[in-house]
């Protein structure tokens, strides 16, 4: 077995259909986000402005989340220094979990390393809880979520995406006395379109089924207080477990679960991904809890950060760019081939210091490559203008002309 031959032909695979991915190495700078500085392979560099990080509303920079970060450096270092069973509970990462229940509304909450982990180890362990248990999974949940159920070992049934009558004839078919989850999203980050919550939460009803929202894309930035769209529509109480995480709208890192005081002590106490991982260090912790704490009040920051969005996919449109709106923060503009969109992405970082990462299949389905825009209260007027002029410019005039990319 030739193992590198194996390893040049997996790479020249990706090559070949143009969807390998290369990373951008920026520094972020303080205080300046959403401008960075790009440093390219041969040591030159150059200013960018992001348009693709998921710190939606700009809060890895807020003053009082890295005041919050830097008083927890000073009293307790670096790390957790253990696992949360053994040594790597402190009262910061017990704070951060009040945080998270008062924002859903729940008993308790759960951290984890990082949200992919929170549903990886969740919905893994959850069939060694409820013995028999068929989960019922959207077509286009998140990765995290479709290995978890994957390796759980149960039962599982996908519906077609949004698709809630499909899931009712599945929910039917099955035998009516076995437990039963249904696991979807909030908002799919790819497209932006939102789930039918309401509607999911009355078929659970009538089938007895728990419910598991992913609300990844939401916390932070809908609802009065930031506790997603569940909480923007009333919905929260109909929930039994809710998924987030710690690294997007709230600016730091980690993910959790909320639930009731029962069922976070059951996950706590069985999954392998919770029971075996170092905890997020005091100082993550500290940064996530006063991120929280902060959005609980700022609803300015969240009509700030919808107005953003609405402006510019009404000027994309207005280009006859294709973009995709179901009226979420997320702006996908399609191109549909993976080499185009990854020439469009370069020239808009070679030639106008604009940094948006392609989005290539298997992240999206193949005919559907993109570049995913995320606009946010720091992206100014200033921003926007750029970002406008240069697709204008290159979806018009360019070698990568409109209708070579729209076929």
């Amino acid at each position: 077995m030739s193992y590198e031959k194996k390893l040049d032909e997996a790479l020249s695979r990706l090559h070949e259909e143009g969807r390998y991915r290369t990373f951008i190495d920026i520094e972020r700078k303080r205080g300046q986000f959403p401008h960075a500085t790009w440093r390219r392979e041969d040591g030159t560099e150059q200013p960018v402005t992001v348009w693709c990080g998921n710190d939606y509303l700009g809060m890895g920079q807020h003053p009082e989340v890295l005041s919050a970060m830097g008083d927890a450096l000073q009293a307790t270092g670096a790390g957790s220094g253990g696992t949360r069973n053994i040594s790597g509970t402190t009262v910061y990462h017990k704070a951060l979990e009040a945080e998270l229940a008062d924002l859903h509304g729940k008993e308790t909450a759960l951290l984890f390393t990082s949200a992919y982990i929170a549903n990886d180890a969740t919905l893994s362990t959850l069939p060694k809880l409820f013995p028999g248990l068929i989960i019922y999974s959207d077509a286009l949940n998140h990765a995290s979520m479709i290995e978890g159920i994957r390796r759980n070992g149960g039962q599982k049934r996908v519906f077609r995406h949004n698709d809630v009558g499909h899931l009712r004839e599945l929910l039917a078919a099955d035998d009516p006395l076995a437990p039963k989850l249904i696991a979807f999203e909030s908002i799919y980050s790819m497209d932006g379109d939102f789930g039918p919550i309401e509607e999911i939460c009355d078929l659970a009803d009538e089938f007895d089924a728990l419910t598991y929202l992913d609300e990844v894309h939401a916390v932070g930035m809908y609802g009065p207080r930031g506790g997603g769209v569940a909480e923007r529509d009333g919905l929260m109480d109909r929930l039994d477990i809710i998924n987030g995480t710690l690294g997007k709208a709230f600016g730091v890192h980690g993910g959790y679960i909320a639930a009731s005081a029962k069922m976070c002590d059951a996950v706590r106490s069985y999954a392998p991904g919770f029971i075996f991982t170092t905890s997020l260090p005091p100082v993550v912790a500290a940064g996530a809890a006063a991120s929280i704490r902060i959005l609980k009040t700022d609803q300015v920051r969240r009509e700030q950060h919808q107005a953003q969005a609405r402006i510019l996919k009404m000027r994309l449109k207005s280009l006859g760019l294709p973009i995709i709106d179901h009226g979420s923060h997320i702006v996908p503009v399609i191109v549909g081939d993976p080499v185009h969109t990854k020439q469009l992405s370069d020239m808009l970082l070679e030639d106008y210091g604009i940094y948006v990462q392609p989005i290539n299949f298997p992240t999206v389905p193949r005919g559907t490559e993109r570049l995913r825009f995320t606009p946010s209260p720091v992206h100014g007027p200033r921003e926007m203008d750029a970002l406008v002029r240069a697709m204008d410019a290159l979806w018009s005039h360019c070698a990568l002309n409109r209708a070579e990319l729209s076929a």
